[in-house]
């Protein structure tokens, strides 16, 4: 006869593994869960906001740009091309499936001239500020 030992937070770690993988996905438009998570960068100058997304082995018709609302929406889908091999594979760790991230843009960006551009798998979203919402330094005269 074994000794076990007793782990007495082994269902709560469980759990919390359990969330924390419930959390690490996104959620679609219509309410579903992304099949996986879009991670970015958001990068802010004086002049423009910058967003840089990896999505690598992608074409870039299967990639969509979206404003409506004062939110800019980046979906897609990567689909998994040997799915008559699928069974040889020993492992699949890369993630397919659709995905989608919507972000709130503030109101110093300039909704009408955003550009996104699709190179080695990044994705770039730019999106000038406004010219009156871009700051400026005031001289100060003295009397």
């Amino acid at each position: 006869m074994s000794l076990v030992a007793y782990d007495p937070f082994r269902t709560i770690n469980t759990l919390h593994r359990e969330i924390n993988r419930l959390f690490d996905r996104d959620l679609l438009e219509d309410g579903m869960m992304s099949q996986w998570p879009l991670r970015v960068d958001i990068k802010e100058d004086t002049d423009r906001i910058t967003i840089c997304a990896d999505i690598p082995g992608m074409e870039q018709k299967d990639i969509q740009v979206n404003v409506e609302n004062g939110r800019l929406t980046i979906a897609g889908e990567r689909r998994f091309n040997d799915e008559a091999k699928r069974d040889s594979y020993h492992r699949i760790e890369r993630a397919y499936g659709q995905f989608s991230r919507t972000f709130q843009l503030p109101n110093t960006a300039h909704l009408e001239q955003i550009q996104a551009n699709y190179r080695n798998g990044v994705l770039e979203v730019v999106m000038p500020k406004r010219e009156e919402m871009r700051p400026r330094a005031i001289k100060v005269a003295v009397d």
